[in-house]
């Protein structure tokens, strides 16, 4: 059993993480950041899930680049191939469950 207060996790680095389960391949981790990601493709599917501050998500749809801001409880579905970038708007923190190693 793991109860944790997500709010108050920090990491010493941006995309710092807390490793929370992994179900059968499955993780699910608890990202600390105050900086972008990278462009990533994933090869595998992500659900990310802003718990604290503000993200502004970048994806790219049928070759044209979208921006969607996400608050608290905003949940963002990365199906393979989805390529995307989070960009926090100050400090942020995110549940992200995918499949282990996967970008």
């Amino acid at each position: 059993m793991l109860f944790i207060k997500g709010s108050r996790f920090t990491a010493d680095r941006a995309w710092g993480a807390l490793d929370i389960a992994n179900m059968k391949g499955i993780t699910t981790r608890l990202h600390w950041t105050d900086k972008p990601y990278k462009w990533h493709i994933n090869d595998g599917e992500e659900v990310f899930v802003v718990l604290d501050g503000a993200v502004e998500m970048h994806y790219r749809k049928d070759g044209e680049t979208c921006c969607e801001v996400m608050g608290v409880g905003d949940i963002f579905y990365a199906s393979v191939g989805t390529e995307h970038v989070a960009k926090p708007l100050g400090e942020a923190r995110i549940l992200v469950v995918e499949t282990a190693g996967s970008v």
